[in-house]
């Protein structure tokens, strides 16, 4: 019997999720949390083989979410579930020491072969994602441009992204139109929608 831990936050995904799973012979959710902060203790109260972490969970995230589980439970394999997945996510649960990726899109028979197959230790990720994000390009942003961008991502103008890094109004704008040359973007929206997918946000 797998044993697996469910972390999601939409409660009718939540509760669609654990049915499916123990509708199957080898497999028992053992527990099901709303929050990353819930994960973590209920991962170490359980000791779950597997962990299925919605990407976008509450709080720290699902991928800092997974890494930190797995400094409490090192033996449990973790697999991400994305409702928008990207090459760029991928990447990143890859690097946070996932063994699966899904979308949400699939259906419970790929899903629950997917925590067979990261139980025994294996890769489960679907196969165009995996092409993608081996054809993704490898990040040309400096630290500095990825500081500024991500504040950018959050709205912020330029002389708030300068008062928040010490920088200079026209340094910040300099580092925005290299973001922009190096991405490819027409504008800062676009350059975060492209940092994100890629996975280097």
């Amino acid at each position: 019997m797998i044993k697996i831990l469910v972390a999601e936050h939409l409660p009718f995904v939540r509760h669609g999720l654990v049915a499916s799973l123990n509708g199957e012979s080898d497999l028992e959710v053992v527990a099901g949390v709303a929050s990353s902060e819930d994960a973590i203790p209920a991962a170490v109260e359980h000791r779950p083989d597997t962990a299925v972490i919605d990407i976008d969970l509450p709080a720290m995230g699902g991928l800092a979410a997974a890494a930190r589980l797995l400094e409490k439970v090192p033996a449990c394999r973790v697999m991400i579930l994305s409702s928008q997945a990207n090459p760029g996510q991928v990447r990143r649960a890859f690097a946070a020491n996932a063994l699966g990726f899904l979308g949400t899109d699939a259906g419970p028979e790929k899903l629950a072969e997917g925590i067979r197959l990261i139980a025994a230790g294996r890769r489960a990720v679907d196969s165009d994602l995996a092409v993608a994000a081996l054809q993704t390009a490898d990040n040309p942003l400096t630290r500095r441009e990825l500081d500024v961008l991500r504040i950018a991502a959050q709205g912020a103008r330029s002389k708030e992204i300068a008062d928040e890094l010490f920088l200079s109004v026209g340094t910040v704008r300099n580092h925005l139109s290299r973001i922009m040359c190096k991405t490819g973007a027409r504008n800062r929206v676009d350059a975060v929608r492209i940092a994100a997918d890629s996975g280097w946000l």
